[in-house]
């Protein structure tokens, strides 16, 4: 098959064997895959990528010695392996999160070589995984559930509830996500913070109530406005008052150093910060803060099938605007290009794959 296959720092297109589906595995041709954030990483820096996967218990291949990337699919069944319980004909369009595990091992889908993703034509996915794509929704649209359910996962365990304040920080695809899927919930007010006015529109589209360009100024200073008290003292009267205290949520959707810092200088006593954005770097922080203010730290990665399952049907029933965010679309041959531009947050934000 075609394929877009990682050498060393750059890709190529060219021919791979077609991948075979072993036991409870379905073969499937690639209807549309998104363009990722984190591939852009990898490819950039394959030893940083290779190393926060290792330390956080995963199993790294090195994108230098050749990968097909490509974790946010949309796919049509072609072949039902052995062992399958053929619920789905072959002709039907699927999508699912990348998860796979049989008899060549465990791994990601496009993170792994026995398991190419959606940069080429064909890959082979778990029967058990998969969600048949809703009748009317574009495959080129199903394929970015799986960005969105990774913000919805954020969300999720990020305990908001109706009445707290969120603030999103960087609004690439997973940032945006963040703002739909707070939106969808009827969460409000969602404070928006990018430097690219493209993508802050983006988010306005999606239902962010404030937007700020982060050169000009932050949400930081809306505390005191919306109700938010900053200090620990503040809280403490508060409890001791019966008062109602409102909480804030700030998602951390950067993931370069130097911002986690920022947030735990400036998110109020008592709030939630949530890592989303995957910084693979060291950075320098003071703990002490986030002693004295109570803070709350939380990671998330990745979705759970069940998560990807409900992304799925709030894209399809429009509670989710996922098709807003694609900004351009390529085939096999402008893959290469398309990280390139990628690079420039005013030009795009996602670009999806059409093999």
């Amino acid at each position: 098959m075609r394929a877009v296959l990682t050498k060393d720092r750059t890709m190529v297109v060219t021919e791979v064997p077609d991948p075979e589906p072993q036991e409870g595995q379905l073969l499937v041709r690639t209807l549309a895959c998104g363009i990722c954030g984190s591939d852009l990483h990898a490819l950039r820096d394959p030893d940083a990528f290779m190393a926060t996967t290792r330390r956080s218990g995963g199993t790294p291949y090195d994108p230098r010695d050749g990968l097909v990337f490509g974790h946010e699919f949309a796919a049509e069944i072609v072949e039902h392996g052995p062992g399958t319980r053929r619920a789905l004909p072959a002709g039907t369009a699927v999508c699912g999160p990348p998860i796979a595990f049989g008899p060549q091992g465990a791994g990601i889908v496009g993170y792994a070589p026995m398991y190419p993703g959606g940069y080429g034509e064909y890959m082979v996915l778990n029967e058990g995984l998969v969600f048949p794509v809703p009748p009317g929704l574009d495959p080129e649209i199903a394929a970015l559930t799986e960005p969105f359910a990774v913000a919805t996962r954020a969300v999720d365990r990020s305990g908001i509830a109706a009445g707290d304040v969120a603030v999103v920080l960087g609004l690439g695809p997973i940032g945006l996500g963040v703002v739909a899927a707070l939106k969808a919930r009827g969460i409000g007010p969602v404070l928006a913070a990018d430097f690219s006015p493209k993508r802050r529109a983006l988010a306005e589209g999606l239902g962010a109530d404030e937007l700020f360009d982060p050169a000009v100024s932050t949400p930081y200073g809306r505390w005191a406005d919306l109700g938010v008290p900053t200090g620990v003292g503040e809280r403490i009267a508060a409890g001791l008052l019966g008062t109602t205290v409102r909480e804030a949520v700030v998602f951390e959707c950067v993931g370069v150093p130097g911002v986690l810092g920022q947030v735990i200088e400036n998110a109020p006593a008592g709030s939630t910060v949530m890592l989303v954005g995957v910084c693979m770097r060291a950075d320098t922080l003071e703990p002490g803060l986030a002693v004295n203010k109570e803070l709350t730290l939380r990671g998330t990665f990745g979705a759970h099938p069940a998560e990807y399952g409900a992304t799925l049907e709030a894209i399809a029933d429009g509670r989710i605007d996922a098709g807003s965010i694609v900004t351009g679309t390529v085939g096999l041959d402008g893959v290469a290009q398309a990280f390139t531009d990628l690079a420039a947050p005013d030009a795009h934000a996602k670009i999806v794959v059409v093999p």
